[in-house]
């Protein structure tokens, strides 16, 4: 796969200067970039770099001077991190699954396989199943009973899809993603120290020792178009109603999502994030890293956590939050810098003290 400067700079839509049919095979850092390379210096700071190696194009960031830089071609962008998603997209040279289905594949006579459709080595695929138009399926995935994959769809080795899950098109799950594992819901014949505690937030009351019982899922899971499912995250099928991930959301390594959630559209939720049963999040919400969310709260639009959050109640649309439970963002930082100042007081109060003490008595 190799492409010209002015085919990658066309298809940026950006400007291209010097030689703009030097054909570019992989992309590179500055310092590393050869001759048949796209080095990425982006900003004045890889400068240096990019002198002191070989790379004869680049791109750069706007109004550099490429010729100084010692450069045969130049393409500059605007915006340097919306350049690497369509530069990296063109340079991708993919995960190598072959065309067509791989003889180990078990591949049910009544699943429907659309065109240009590659599946590999002892993938499985189950009775019913409807695999769209060009996806490439790698191998040890299993795709259930049922289930609807849309088209141009990417599942990297041992994905698995459960029973009747609904996926749109260009959905793409990373290695070891598992759509559609039934809910953790289970309950005991009688009321439970933990359904005691929820209610007076610390008292188990009488509740004595019982066994749990598996509550089943018969729903499933339904996911919208252009969703990407990172290495080993979990996706529940719902209880009743399906667990949904809306158009355009994009879940990190590790991410958990349990049974009846409903995430909404273009959200980002960072690795090792874990959402309980029967959440509502809206749409644009971005969960940082290690957030975790309780059960049957809402989260409206255009939320942010910041990394480590623990979300304990509802968020209005809009608010940016952080710490343990999650308050405004501003006021953890405010509560965090007292903290920091509290040794510092309590040695103030401890000076203040012996002050006060080793008074003499007033006559």
């Amino acid at each position: 796969m190799q492409f010209t400067v002015q085919q990658i700079a066309e298809a940026l839509g950006a400007e291209c200067q010097g030689d703009a049919g030097l054909t570019i095979i992989r992309a590179a850092e500055p310092g590393d970039a050869g001759p048949t390379d796209l080095a990425m210096a982006m900003a004045p700071k890889y400068a240096e770099a990019l002198s002191n190696g070989d790379a004869r194009a680049a791109v750069l960031w706007e109004g550099a001077d490429w010729q100084a830089l010692g450069l045969s071609a130049a393409v500059f962008v605007p915006r340097p991190r919306m350049a690497m998603a369509g530069i990296t997209a063109m340079l991708d040279r993919g995960q190598g699954i072959e065309p067509g289905i791989h003889p180990s594949a078990v591949v049910d006579p009544t699943a429907q396989i659309a065109a240009n459709v590659s599946i590999g080595p002892l993938t499985v695929v189950g009775a019913r199943a409807q695999i769209g138009a060009g996806a490439l399926i790698g191998a040890h995935c299993v795709i259930g009973l049922d289930v609807i994959l849309g088209e141009s769809a990417v599942l990297r080795e041992m994905v698995s899809i459960g029973a009747r899950a609904r996926i749109g098109d260009r959905f793409i799950a990373q290695p070891g993603a598992r759509i559609g594992g039934d809910g953790f819901s289970f309950v005991t014949p009688e009321v439970s120290g933990v359904e005691n505690v929820r209610k007076t937030m610390g008292d188990q009351g009488d509740a004595k020792a019982q066994t749990w019982l598996r509550i089943h899922s018969l729903g499933a899971v339904e996911i919208g178009d252009d969703v990407e499912v990172g290495a080993n995250c979990t996706i529940d099928n719902g209880t009743i109603r399906n667990t949904c991930i809306g158009n355009g959301t994009k879940l990190d390594n590790l991410v958990h999502v349990g049974h009846n959630t409903r995430v909404g559209q273009d959200c980002l939720l960072c690795g090792q994030t874990g959402v309980s049963g029967s959440v509502e999040i809206g749409n644009n919400v971005v969960l940082g890293g290690q957030t975790g969310v309780v059960d049957n709260i809402f989260i409206g639009n255009g939320v942010i956590s910041g990394g480590g959050t623990k979300i304990l109640s509802n968020v209005p649309a809009g608010r940016v939050i952080m710490g343990y439970p999650g308050i405004k963002m501003e006021s953890h930082t405010d509560i965090y810098k007292a903290q920091r100042r509290l040794p510092r007081m309590a040695r103030d109060v401890e000076a203040l003290k012996k002050a006060v003490f080793k008074q003499p008595p007033s006559d």
